[in-house]
């Protein structure tokens, strides 16, 4: 009896492999450029977060720079609490 054999031609498996490393590859490479995108845009996006942090620190920076003004303190202090500068004669000094 004869044994019925398929017979590939020479190179056919070598030319699948290459095939289907060729395919793999091309998927590999769109799916890389798609994840670079999307880490690209979450860069983008903490980015914009970073400089809207960084806004807000300078307003609140300029805005305690406002609340404790010293001519602010002293007008509160003369006119909500009464202070005054002493006058000359009402210091003393106490020695050490």
């Amino acid at each position: 009896m004869m044994k019925l054999r398929r017979a590939m031609p020479n190179g056919s498996l070598l030319m699948l492999v290459l095939f289907i490393s060729v395919l793999v590859s091309a998927i590999a490479v769109a799916y890389s450029a798609h994840w670079n995108r999307q880490l690209l845009n979450e860069l983008y996006g903490e980015l914009s977060v970073r400089d809207k942090a960084q806004a807000e620190w300078g307003r609140l920076i300029l805005e305690q720079s406002t609340w404790t003004a010293h001519s602010r303190i002293e007008t509160l202090a003369t006119e909500q609490l009464k202070m005054r500068i002493p006058e000359a004669a009402d210091v003393r000094l106490v020695a050490p």
